[in-house]
């Protein structure tokens, strides 16, 4: 697992890796935290939650880290789940076409009962 950065870091809970972002995801910020998303999704079978609920703001940029990091995991045979709660994140999902896709829940938790 990469070192924990500015904006993400990455544990496991019940062999799923979870990648936390924080703060800002943009152009500035997707580089480091893509380091995180790719450690995450390289293995065959990932079982990967992306929790969004600490960051602050996301751009365009943040959706395409979140696509590359969904395609890496179901080209190994893996899945991606996503945590977001914040309304205005919610938003940009669902106008970009992307809330059916990741389909996001309220908690790490959720995301584990999923699993199961």
């Amino acid at each position: 697992m990469p070192d924990p950065c500015q904006h993400a870091r990455s544990y496991l809970v019940r062999g799923i890796t979870v990648v936390e972002i924080h703060g800002t995801i943009d152009l500035s910020t997707v580089g480091d935290i893509q380091v995180h998303t790719d450690a995450a999704t390289a293995p065959h079978d990932a079982r990967v939650i992306v929790d969004l609920r600490p960051v602050e703001f996301l751009d365009c940029s943040a959706l395409g880290l979140l696509c590359r990091a969904r395609r890496r995991a179901l080209e190994r045979n893996g899945h991606l789940m996503l945590v977001c709660v914040r309304p205005w994140h919610l938003r940009i999902l669902k106008a970009a076409g992307l809330s059916e896709l990741f389909q996001p829940l309220a908690t790490i938790q959720d995301a584990l009962n999923r699993e199961r």
